[in-house]
């Protein structure tokens, strides 16, 4: 029986589901082949949402609710993916992701945290992968340009020297914009589970903490500011590393050890040369402002112009023991948090959906799960580029 709708937005009156439904209305209208529906909880808020965004009168509404299973057993019912924005995922996530694997629904997300990412593996890996469904986490900012970006780094590696770097090191040179009030709210969520369970506490030390039964050599920690010597310049901590560095991780243990299982990686944030990038450097690391009182509430969010004056600069340096170096640069031309991250968890599900029919059922990254297809999509329509930059 075939389905009405490819994708279900789950979350589409949030701020973040809004943008991703602007998104959809403008790459994928009506005739472009993709049946969409905009999802949530109150037929009135979704009617307002699409009424607002200038959607057509007859934008298929669906009302789902996470606390309730008939309703997610409807959802599935309709759907052949549901690209889901609502987080917390540790609060509003877990029935979710159990639906999606029993029923063979493929799903897509934004999530950042990763004790919750290794109890959804452990709980439904082995349901996934007998029904079908292709869960694909971390579809956004985090980890998407990072987990990509090795991926272009390590192929571009094995052609040019035959096999990968042994030490890829993720740097950010320039990035504007904010990072959104879910990302705030799923730290803080992490955070007061850690304080109550010290099981958690130890999935969020653990670099391998995605990669059931893999644990490789010791990673760099990160966690301090420091003269990198690769490139003579001052780096602090980057407060994506904890996710980003795991997902990359786990794509390496999904692709057989593609890297390497010698291969070291870690993120941080470039600061500048000399004095002043020292100072600079001890600011960054000292700034706790992300997990505060005050910051971005779930559902808020910068101007469309803010959002359009963002962007963000990362590069990727790879290392191999015989000193063959190679860099890689990923650009966005949206601000990280939600301009970026609404268009690339839609070309995600939409690359899935259309490209990745040869992807097996089970708990996927980015990378593992579509790869160099993604990475063709996003470029051709999101605003990213990738690029080989001299050395």
């Amino acid at each position: 029986m075939t389905k009405p709708y490819d994708l279900v937005v789950h979350g589409a009156t949030g701020f973040t589901g809004r943008l991703v439904v602007e998104y959809l209305l403008q790459r994928y209208p009506a005739g472009s082949g993709l049946r969409w529906a905009m999802g949530g909880r109150s037929a009135a808020k979704l009617a307002a949402v699409r009424d607002e965004v200038g959607a057509p009168a007859d934008t298929p509404l669906v009302v789902t609710d996470s606390a309730d299973a008939a309703s997610l057993q409807a959802l599935t019912a309709q759907t052949r993916l549901v690209l889901t924005t609502v987080g917390p995922y540790q609060l509003y996530g877990n029935e979710l992701v159990a639906a999606c694997a029993a029923s063979g629904v493929d799903y897509v997300d934004l999530c950042g945290e990763p004790a919750w990412m290794r109890q959804m593996i452990d709980a439904h890996e082995a349901q996934a992968k007998a029904s079908g469904a292709r869960i694909v986490f971390s579809c956004g900012f985090d980890s998407i340009p990072f987990d990509l970006g090795v991926f272009m780094l390590q192929n571009e590696m094995k052609a040019r020297f035959g096999h990968p770097a042994s030490r890829v090191r993720g740097r950010v040179r320039k990035m504007k914009g904010t990072f959104s009030g879910g990302t705030a709210a799923s730290l803080k969520a992490t955070m007061a589970a850690a304080a109550t369970n010290p099981h958690v506490l130890d999935l969020l030390r653990n670099p391998f903490s995605l990669t059931p039964g893999f644990e490789g050599p010791r990673q760099p920690s990160g966690a301090k500011p420091m003269l990198d010597e690769a490139l003579g310049l001052w780096v602090a901590p980057f407060v994506m590393a904890a996710i980003n560095t795991r997902n990359v991780h786990r794509s390496n243990f999904l692709l057989g050890q593609a890297y390497g299982a010698d291969f070291v990686y870690d993120e941080m944030i470039i600061t500048g040369a000399g004095e002043k990038g020292e100072a600079f450097a001890k600011a960054v690391a000292a700034d706790k402002s992300l997990g505060a009182e005050g910051g971005p509430k779930p559902g808020e969010g910068p101007s469309r112009e803010e959002r359009e004056a963002g962007f963000y600069d990362v590069l990727f340096l790879g290392e191999d023991a015989a000193g063959h170096q190679l860099r890689v640069g990923v650009t966005g031309d949206r601000d990280p948090g939600y301009g970026s991250t609404s268009k690339m968890i839609t070309e995600a599900a939409v690359c899935l959906l259309q490209e990745c029919a040869d992807t097996p059922g089970g708990i996927w990254t980015p990378a593992a799960a579509m790869g160099q297809r993604l990475i063709e999509r996003l470029q051709a329509n999101a605003g990213l580029s990738f690029s080989v930059e001299p050395a």
